[in-house]
């Protein structure tokens, strides 16, 4: 399994809080460009693997929705196993990342994700830390102010889903 892991470059992104959004006052947004190489016949599941691996578990095999959403019980990870897309993360005032085979989203809770545009075939994997259960919130004014109690209360995963313990995101994410 380590030889589909790249070294790690990390690309950190605050994302504060708005009226629609609780996005994650203390956690920042981590992406790993290019972590995982997504070979042979069946890519996604290599990413499957190395999170299950590292106690990332539930996976799931889909896209990303085409609406703001974000959960207030569970940090999540996705892998991009084939195909692209543009994605804008922490709501309307938040930031676009394009994101390629092999990338690694690593989303605190509370911090909004939606799919912008698709490429052709986007595969994505998607797990969360083990025992933690994600809701799904959309993004408007009504629940936010609940949801970032919620937010808070989320415990960080004693491991990164790509490098395991004291990877990267044990770096950021100080408990």
């Amino acid at each position: 399994m380590t030889s589909s892991v790249d070294a790690v470059q990390v690309i950190s992104h605050r994302l504060e809080a708005d009226a629609e959004v609780p996005n994650n006052p203390r956690l920042p947004l981590l992406a790993y460009p290019g972590a995982v190489r997504p070979t042979g016949s069946d890519p996604a599941s290599i990413f499957e693997r190395l999170f299950e691996a590292n106690d990332w578990v539930g996976c799931w095999r889909d896209g990303i929705f085409a609406f703001h959403h974000y959960h207030s019980t569970a940090h999540e990870v996705l892998g991009i196993y084939c195909g692209t897309a543009r994605a804008q993360l922490g709501g309307e005032n938040g930031i676009t990342l394009t994101l390629n085979p092999g990338d690694v989203l690593i989303i605190p809770a509370g911090v909004a994700h939606k799919r912008l545009s698709p490429g052709a075939g986007l595969g994505v994997v998607g797990a969360y830390p083990s025992g933690q259960s994600p809701d799904t919130c959309r993004a408007g004014a009504g629940a936010c102010q609940q949801a970032a109690t919620r937010v808070a209360r989320v415990p960080v995963p004693r491991c990164d889903p790509v490098y395991g313990p004291g990877g990267p995101m044990c770096e950021h994410w100080i408990r």
